[in-house]
């Protein structure tokens, strides 16, 4: 699921710098800031999204090095690392419990970002890396809006996806802010970009390819970065029930639509919203309700051993 991360985290990075317009072809000329996000991925310490990184930083989340990341786990790496990206600027958001609070997103997007002690950062950690006091804003200027990355982890059934969630998930690939979706089989990961039919397409992150160092210089073979072979197809009832769906918004614009969007996909007969949008965050997820579900001792570990392969706090979705 590392690797699955790293892409859609890529996506997003190449969205923000490049606009999802742009096209990678072999041996093209490409823009710096391309070459710019490249290296935050290559597989060195000092990258912002290496592995090394993103296994480092799950050591937080209770996650040893070379333990199985559950897209929830992948998701809260990401956005802790996202900090140190001075350069992207991204506001990272994961939506828990089921439920997107636009008021948080909106006060993310709209704050500076902290500082990290990245060299263009000011040696006073109490100010941001815009120079101004923590929580100040320029006078007389309203705070830009950081484009956003929304990460939204779900389990959408026990063993196997509820066929009731599925016309919804198709909905989130139309979606123009769609940054795709990680999840896959048991043990094995897949990130998702789209769908035909009843079939997702997705790619394989481990399919093994040359190793590339980047040279001072930006003339580089950066075909291994890329997928050289065809997207894989699989039946949308082979997914299993646990996934992180990302969205990305450069723009307040871009939010706002893909809000419109949701509110209008709980209107359409037979499609189950997989998850709430909500203005505020609502007084009940402060204190969550216990289920009070009654089961005996068969029951128990049944369900132990179908979370235990994400290790991932879920909510039991209810119809």
């Amino acid at each position: 699921m590392l690797r699955c991360g790293q892409m859609i985290f890529a996506q997003a990075l190449l969205c923000r710098h490049l606009g999802r317009d742009w096209r990678w072809a072999q041996r093209g000329r490409q823009p710096d800031s391309y070459f710019s996000v490249l290296r935050a991925f290559v597989d060195r310490k000092d990258s912002y999204y290496s592995i090394h990184q993103i296994a480092q930083m799950g050591v937080g989340e209770g996650k040893s090095v070379g333990q199985w990341y559950g897209p929830n786990t992948v998701a809260q790496v990401l956005k802790k690392l996202a900090v140190f990206d001075t350069w992207s600027s991204l506001a990272v958001h994961v939506a828990m419990d089921n439920t997107v609070v636009m008021e948080e997103i909106r006060r993310l997007c709209r704050s500076s970002p902290l500082c990290t002690g990245a060299p263009s950062c000011p040696a006073d950690p109490s100010q941001h890396c815009n120079g101004l006091p923590s929580g100040a804003e320029a006078a007389g200027r309203p705070a830009p809006w950081r484009p956003l990355v929304l990460l939204i982890p779900l389990r959408l059934g026990l063993t196997d996806i509820n066929e009731a969630y599925v016309e919804t998930l198709k909905h989130c690939f139309r979606m123009t802010q769609s940054l795709g979706v990680i999840g896959g089989k048991p043990n094995s990961a897949h990130y998702f970009i789209g769908y035909v039919g009843e079939e997702l397409i997705y790619l394989d992150p481990h399919t093994t390819q040359p190793a590339v160092e980047l040279p001072g210089s930006w003339s580089i073979p950066d075909e291994s970065f890329h997928c050289q072979h065809p997207p894989c197809r699989m039946h949308i009832a082979e997914l299993d029930p646990s996934i992180a769906v990302g969205f990305f918004c450069k723009t307040e614009d871009d939010f706002n639509d893909w809000c419109q969007q949701v509110k209008k996909l709980s209107q359409v007969s037979g499609a189950l919203p997989m998850f709430e949008l909500v203005e505020q965050h609502p007084s009940h997820l402060a204190c969550p309700d216990v289920l009070n579900l009654s089961l005996d001792s068969s029951d128990v570990e049944r369900l132990e051993r179908f979370f235990d392969s994400e290790d991932e706090d879920f909510e039991i979705l209810s119809l």
